[in-house]
C-alpha cells in the first residue's frame, strides 16, 4: 500500500507540477530533461517527450510515440511489474507529450553487464517477457537503467504496441526457455482485465487503437499457450545500435 501511495503521489506531481525549466538532451526525437516544482516548492526531474518533436516513421502512425510511452507504463502497472518509471500524458512548454519520472542510475551499467549478475536475472527476464507482450521494436542495452537499490528500470517505449510483429531487442538470452508460472499468471490476468475493460485498463484502451489492443491480446494468448520466452526471427530481431 505504501508503494502505491508513493507512485500515486509521483503521478500527481507529474500531472500538476510547474515546469521550472527544460533542457534538451541528445536524441533522434526532441527529448528534454525537465525540472518540475509542486505547491510545496519540492522539485523532481522528469523526461519530457513532446509530440511536436517526434520524427515521422514509415511504420508507426505519426504523432503517437508519446502515447506509446504512457501505454507501456500503464501495461506494466496492470501487470504489477513496477519497472517502467511513472509516466503520464502532459501538456508542457512544447505542447502535449509524455512526462516520465527521471531515474538516477549508473550510467556505465547496461543490459550486457547486468545479465552477468545472477541477482538481476529475474528482473531482466520479466523485462524480456514485457517486451514480447508489448511488441517492443527498440529494446537497446542502454534502455535498462540500474539504480542504487539494484532495481532495473526500463525506458524508451515509444516504439511499442504496433499491430504487426516488430519485436527488436537485445534480450534473447532466455529464448525458448520455460516462462515462470507466476509471470504467466500475471499475463493471464492482463488478458482478463483488458478483455473485460476493467477500470484500470481505461487509459490503455484510450491510448491504443482497437487493432493494437487486439494484437496485444493475441500476443498474450500466444505466450500463455507456448509458455516459452520468444526466439529471434529472421527479420531484424536486433535494434541498432545495440546500446
Amino acid at each position: 500500500m505504501v508503494r502505491e501511495i508513493e507512485i500515486n503521489k509521483v503521478k500527481d506531481f507529474l500531472k500538476t507540477g510547474e515546469f521550472l525549466k527544460i533542457q534538451q538532451v541528445w536524441s533522434s526525437n526532441y527529448v528534454f530533461l525537465a525540472t518540475l516544482q509542486d505547491q510545496n516548492s519540492e522539485e523532481i526531474h522528469a523526461i519530457y517527450k513532446p509530440q511536436t518533436g517526434e520524427t515521422p516513421l514509415w511504420d508507426f502512425p505519426e504523432g503517437t510515440l508519446y502515447k506509446r510511452e504512457v501505454a507501456a507504463y500503464e501495461l506494466a502497472s496492470i501487470l504489477g511489474w513496477e519497472f517502467v518509471p511513472p509516466t503520464v500524458v502532459r501538456n508542457g512548454p512544447e505542447g502535449i507529450g509524455s512526462l516520465q519520472l527521471f531515474i538516477p542510475h549508473d550510467q556505465n551499467s547496461h543490459f550486457f553487464e547486468q545479465r552477468e549478475n545472477t541477482t538481476l536475472v529475474s528482473q531482466l527476464k520479466k523485462m524480456c517477457l514485457f517486451d514480447a507482450l508489448s511488441n517492443n521494436a527498440d529494446r537497446k542495452g542502454g534502455h535498462c537503467l540500474l539504480d542504487e537499490k539494484q532495481q532495473i528500470w526500463g525506458i524508451d517505449h515509444g516504439l511499442c504496441f504496433h499491430s504487426e510483429g516488430k519485436l527488436r531487442t537485445v534480450i534473447w538470452d532466455w529464448a525458448n526457455e520455460i516462462i515462470e508460472e507466476n509471470l504467466l499468471k500475471d499475463v493471464q490476468e492482463v488478458i482478463i482485465a483488458i478483455t473485460e475493460k476493467l477500470e484500470k485498463t481505461a487509459l490503455l484502451h484510450e491510448l491504443l487503437t482497437a487493432e493494437e489492443i487486439s494484437a496485444l491480446l493475441n500476443r498474450a494468448a500466444v505466450l500463455i499457450n507456448e509458455k516459452c520466452y520468444p526466439y529471434p526471427g529472421i527479420d531484424r530481431p536486433y535494434p541498432w545500435p545495440l546500446i
